[in-house]
């Protein structure tokens, strides 16, 4: 048995999930999107395909960030932020069309993780200090 004598940091382990629980809901609209561009009765071949394979390249993305990050690589920090950032005018547009109660929550999901790639414990982990 060996002891891991520089363990995860639980505000690590937390982002990584959360990026994890972010590419698994992803790749279910992605699934709703392939099954969309299949049952359709008319449809713009090229616009559906190219949504569908962006839905698809988010949730891989996002996987293999929460992989590299789980790995300590530090490299993956700065494009997982950027992912969390990009939630923020997503929910704000949400919230200006009346689905504030999606926009909200997706906003706080972003700035929650954002935070949590950026605070102290994760930034020893990734050898940032």
């Amino acid at each position: 048995m060996t002891i891991d004598s520089d363990p995860i940091p639980v505000t690590l382990r937390w982002a990584v999930r959360l990026l994890w629980a972010e590419a698994a809901v992803v790749g279910l609209i992605a699934v709703w999107l392939i099954w969309a561009d299949l049952t359709a009765t008319r449809t713009d071949l090229l616009a559906a395909l190219l949504v569908t394979g962006f839905a698809i390249g988010a949730a891989v993305v996002l996987w293999a960030l929460g992989r590299a990050l789980l790995r300590r690589q530090a490299g993956a920090r700065a494009p997982a932020i950027v992912l969390q950032l990009m939630l923020l005018p997503i929910g704000w547009f949400m919230i200006q069309a009346g689905l504030g109660w999606l926009g909200v929550p997706l906003m706080a999901l972003g700035l929650g993780v954002g935070w949590l790639l950026v605070c102290p414990p994760t930034t020893r982990a990734l050898g940032f200090q």
